[in-house]
């Protein structure tokens, strides 16, 4: 692969992703496989009745999509390699840039923040409840500001570090991509949120999804909490607290991405929070040493973009260096 074009692929996606997030209107890669999830599930529920048959569909489920989804983004090399260079460059950036989600985490983020800062809590919980499974209607500003932070920086890896990262690993290995991999991570982090529940009727036919999605989010995850422990000028600090504290989060790595930037902004996340009226506790990640506000949310958006930023500035210097 001509390493000038990855380089500027990798780019030009980043580019994109920060000045126009997804366009509205356009049909995306996620509302594809979400198509496609949607239709095979409802299909294996109906003829798969006992628990074997529907693991087995399942991990079918899983790697095909899984799978499909990276040859999807591989089969653009042709089209760049042997049709029209400039065309295959264009649609690769933009597939790329459909993978990332830190502008729309951000416009997310903000779509609750605005109306909450002009003192309309009303819309503010109405707005959350587009974006949180939790219950809204009763929350108080400062846990409005909780459940987006939480959101915030659970959402920081899965949605934009960990595609990130494997975007620029891909454009390290000879015969991959920057695309395949981040469109194939891009399917598991779908499949997850969508199958991946521990709860009827995905317990079994999601079950191999979750555990993909775990098992690949795990390396970024890490990653992104030493980048991020580094950026802080205290890691021993905050890397002690995500030590004693995220380990309590049953997920392998959604407790890390949170208790990070809990103990980078001296804040404390988790706590009670409502689901279809029934009160289920989170454990406690960070030192209560700061009221959460939506300067905290700011902060936290901050130290995710620069965090990719200091990625992508690596892993081109490693590609330049490397070629």
């Amino acid at each position: 692969m001509d390493i000038n074009a990855t380089i500027i692929i990798l780019i030009f996606a980043t580019i994109v992703d920060y000045l126009i997030a997804d366009p509205w209107g356009w049909l995306h890669p996620v509302q594809v496989m979400g198509w496609l999830i949607s239709r095979y599930s409802n299909f294996v529920l109906s003829i798969c009745q006992t628990k074997n048959q529907r693991r087995l569909a399942g991990v079918i489920l899983g790697l095909g999509l899984i799978i499909g989804s990276g040859i999807v983004g591989w089969s653009l090399n042709l089209i760049r390699d042997h049709l029209d260079p400039f065309l295959g460059i264009f649609l690769e950036i933009i597939l790329l840039a459909s993978c990332f989600a830190g502008r729309g985490l951000r416009l997310a983020a903000f779509d609750v923040l605005i109306p909450l800062r002009e003192e309309n809590i009303d819309l503010a919980r109405i707005k959350l409840s587009q974006y949180v499974g939790r219950d809204t209607a009763n929350l108080s500003p400062q846990e409005i500001w909780r459940a987006v932070l939480e959101t915030v920086s659970e959402n920081a890896v899965d949605g934009v570090t960990a595609p990130l990262f494997y975007a620029i690993a891909g454009a390290f290995f000879p015969g991959l991509s920057s695309v395949a991999l981040a469109l194939a991570y891009k399917a598991a982090s779908t499949l997850d949120s969508t199958v991946g529940y521990q709860q009827e009727p995905f317990t079994d036919l999601g079950w191999f999804s979750a555990k993909c999605e775990d098992v690949l989010t795990w390396i970024p995850c890490r990653l992104t909490v030493l980048t991020l422990s580094i950026l802080s000028g205290k890691p021993r600090f905050v890397l002690s607290i995500c030590c004693r504290d995220a380990p309590k989060d049953p997920s392998p790595n959604s407790g890390w991405s949170e208790c990070i930037y809990a103990a980078i902004l001296g804040v404390q996340l988790g706590g009670k929070n409502t689901y279809q009226g029934i009160i289920k506790d989170k454990p406690l990640l960070g030192e209560p040493l700061n009221a959460i506000t939506d300067k905290s949310i700011e902060k936290a958006l901050n130290l995710t973009r620069i965090c990719c930023l200091l990625w992508l500035g690596l892993g081109v210097t490693g590609l330049w260096l490397f070629s």
